[in-house]
């Protein structure tokens, strides 16, 4: 008997549209709002404010290689929280058309995303090679099918078998397979990056005999090697791609312990404070258990490593504990309403985003403040006013129009 079909009736959980409308709200630009109290916080005379003001940005900005900041848990969490929602939605069609209607939803869902993904990096704006097959979206894409898939016909079990599987397996990959030393010099202690000039594969020593394993180095390990030697296209990092080959089985993994939160928060014969006190002491287990575990195989965002994936997942969790604590427990909804609006419609916002071009929204929003009206505030509040006043701008702009769809019932469905 399939999970799925034995389980109770799906209710909506608002804590999950909620925590992904939260998600959403840093990588649709509320971070530029503190970009921009950075900036104005060097140009008046709010010393004070200067040191918090650069630790918040800092952590609104991916950390270049190996550590942990806030904005490495944007992505993931977002693929955690799709997770949870493939238990209700899967276990609906399961119950209601049965198993194999299941599967061709995953499917197709999976290409649309696929597609969704190749638009939003240029589409065939720009000749061949320059086309970026692996991105955000496209991971996002591949993380669904394997997780609906192995949702579809595997028990909780297994799918904590194939979880500890993946990340081991990863992690014996990295860890033992040789591969050759890229750098013009071997054995150097240069890394691989956009940073240090390297733009081309054709700048890589891929002949070379010098062999490495075990090697987490930025731009030489085996992940981003095989990105160098076999993915086409356009790679994000000059010579390989965040979202490359090798690391979609680590991100797996991602979305099954959100299929795992899923199922939790999906059986009725478990009180809602236990639910959260499970939530979160998981989450600070798999936290923990990834930082050990950092001291082997570092917690890197760009690789997706196995120690990342726990940290990453067992902040994920944590998150979720609150907001279900929050929103569907105690049912405090109102604070995170617009929260919700933008969790019910995340792909339209997205490339609705994609869409305005570089920038996003807060292209949009120099329309109302750019030009003069920024100048002014500049030269006569103080520098960094203007851009702050865009900012806002930007975030009440796609607040405004998730409303907007929210109330006319206007929902993307894929």
């Amino acid at each position: 008997m399939n999970t799925a079909s034995a389980s109770a009736p799906s209710r909506r959980i608002v804590s999950v549209d909620a925590l992904r409308g939260f998600d959403m709200f840093w990588i649709l630009g509320a971070d530029s709002i503190f970009y921009a109290i950075h900036e104005l916080s060097k140009n008046t005379s709010a010393g004070w404010l200067a040191k918090p003001a650069a630790f918040v940005a800092e952590e609104l900005d991916h950390a270049e290689w190996a550590g942990f900041h806030f904005y490495d848990l944007i992505f993931p969490l977002f693929v955690f929280i799709m997770g949870v929602s493939t238990v209700y939605s899967l276990s609906r069609i399961i119950e209601q058309e049965g198993r194999a209607a299941a599967v061709r939803r995953v499917l197709k869902r999976g290409v649309l995303i696929f597609l969704f993904g190749l638009i939003y990096t240029g589409g065939f704006m720009k000749p061949w090679p320059d086309i970026r097959l692996m991105g955000v979206l496209n991971r996002t894409a591949i993380c669904y099918v394997f997780g609906g898939l192995i949702f579809c016909y595997c028990r909780p079990r297994t799918m904590v078998a194939i979880a500890v599987s993946l990340l081991l397996g990863y992690w014996a990959l990295m860890a033992w397979v040789p591969f050759p030393d890229v750098r013009p010099v071997p054995g150097g202690d240069s890394v691989i990056s956009k940073e240090a000039g390297f733009t081309s594969v054709s700048q890589l020593n891929l002949a070379s005999t010098n062999y490495l394993h075990g090697s987490y180095v930025q731009g030489v390990n085996l992940a981003n090697y095989l990105d160098q030697k076999y993915l086409p296209g356009f790679k994000y990092d000059g010579t390989y791609d965040p979202e490359g080959y090798l690391s979609n089985l680590p991100a797996v993994v991602t979305g099954l312990l959100g299929i795992f939160a899923g199922l939790l928060l999906q059986k009725t014969s478990v009180p809602d404070r236990k639910k959260v006190a499970w939530l979160l002491g998981a989450g600070a287990a798999s936290a923990a258990l990834g930082w050990i575990w950092n001291i082997e195989f570092p917690v890197i965002k760009k690789i997706w490593t196995s120690s990342y994936v726990l940290v990453a997942g067992g902040y994920s969790a944590m998150l979720l504990g609150a907001f279900y604590w929050l929103v569907d427990v105690q049912k405090w909804q109102k604070w995170c309403q617009p929260f919700i609006w933008i969790g019910m419609n995340p792909i339209t916002l997205y490339m609705t985003s994609c869409f305005l071009g570089g920038g996003g929204f807060d292209k949009l929003a120099l329309r109302f403040a750019g030009g003069s009206v920024k100048n002014f505030l500049d030269d006569h509040l103080a520098p960094g006013c203007g851009s702050l006043l865009i900012a806002l701008i930007g975030v009440a702009l796609f607040i405004w129009f998730a409303r907007f769809l929210y109330q006319r019932k206007i929902f993307l469905r894929l």
